[in-house]
Parts: structure tokens; sequence; C-alpha cells
């Protein structure tokens, strides 16, 4: 990679690329922005660990208009301190910003936010023309209003358990686009952080019919 890290920090905290071309926000710059810079170092420097793979993405282009609105996201971060692990609340929101769970917990269509925040409901739609639906994780009964901070860090837990082996999943079956892998990799303490922001949210009633399997399936 030819690029320094002061030009990653700028594409990943401004969305500002090497060129000085304006990156669209897919690439989540607007919540990195706002995390510790410390932090953001840190995945530079892990990322210079990778082992290099050589790859060519095809050139970037938007449609009218948003190939002009492209070039008005871009901004200067407002980085901000690492809360202190005691500040349960403040952990939790720093980590789900980081996570970028409103993202995918809140709908949109076509870019614009039609959801409350974290209500789920956004649409996944899968190659067998079934669609995943995200959950809503609000404290309201209709999210995880009734979910014990036991039974919500074992979801996430058990997939980092060795012995675990996901189901086998057929046509037509339920499907998940979460990552929870990923996710799984948390310590308990930042599962148990992010459980206690996300109880001071606005508890929002909205079932979710989380999946529909493709017609015909």
């Amino acid at each position: 990679m030819d690029w320094t890290d002061g030009e990653i920090l700028r594409a990943m905290v401004c969305g500002v690329d090497k060129q000085g071309n304006a990156l669209f926000p897919i690439m989540p710059y607007p919540n990195f922005g706002e995390m510790d810079e410390e932090d953001i170092m840190s995945i530079i420097a892990y990322i210079r660990t990778l082992a290099p793979k050589e790859y060519e993405p095809a050139t970037s282009s938007s449609d009218f208009p948003m190939n002009f609105i492209i070039n008005t996201i871009p901004s200067k971060p407002a980085f901000a301190p690492r809360p202190d692990p005691s500040d349960k609340v403040a952990q939790g929101k720093y980590l789900v910003n980081a996570g970028m769970c409103a993202s995918c917990h809140t709908k949109s269509e076509n870019g614009s936010v039609t959801g409350k925040p974290f209500s789920g409901g956004m649409e996944f739609p899968l190659e067998d023309g079934s669609i995943v639906r995200s959950a809503n994780i609000t404290p309201h009964s209709s999210g995880i209003g009734k979910w014990s901070t036991e039974q919500f860090v074992q979801k996430f837990t058990m997939f980092a358990d060795s012995s675990y082996t996901a189901p086998k999943v057929g046509p037509g079956d339920f499907q998940t686009v979460m990552p929870w892998n990923t996710y799984a990799g948390m310590t308990e303490s930042d599962l148990l952080a992010i459980y206690a922001y996300l109880q001071t949210l606005d508890p929002v009633e909205q079932v979710v019919e989380r999946f529909t399997p493709a017609a015909g399936k």
C-alpha cells in the first residue's frame, strides 16, 4: 500500500481519498470521525500487519444528483476521547457508534432514514429472493425489552464458543446478515456496556417480520 498513515486516517474519518476525492459514506467515516483518534491509529497499525493482496477496484461513479451531493458530505472529524470503562452507558454509546449499529437497525430507503432509530426493519434482499430485516433493539417489549443481560451477552458469545456449530441453512430457511462471528470477539464488559446503553434508548413499539422467504420456497 502506497498510502501514508495520514492518508488512511483522512479517508477513515473525513471521507476523502488519497487523490482528494470524496468517498461515498458506505465507508462510515461519520462514525469513525467521532471515535478516539488513538483507536483509529490502532486500526491503521493493525491494517499494516495484514498480508498484501493485489486488487484493483473499479472506478467509482455516482449518478446525478449524488455525483454533486457526495462532495458536500466529507467533514472534519470530531474526535472524542474513549470513555472510562466504569461509565457503562458512555462506553456502550461509544461502542455502538463504532460498530455502526444504527446503520443496520434503523430503517432507510434510497439512502434516506424512514424509521425510528434502532427500531429495526431495514431490509436486506438476498439472492434467492428472500428478505431479511434487522431487529428492533430498543428497550420496548417488541424489541429487547424482555431480554436479560445474560441473554444479551449469551446471544453474542455463543458464536465465540469453539464447540458451536451453525445450523445448515437450506433454500427458504431463515438467514441473517448480522456479523455475529465478528461481534462475538468483544469482551463481556463491552457487551454489557452496549446493553446498558441500549436500555437508555427511547422504547419504540415495532414488531419486525424478521424473514420473508422467496416466493415458492
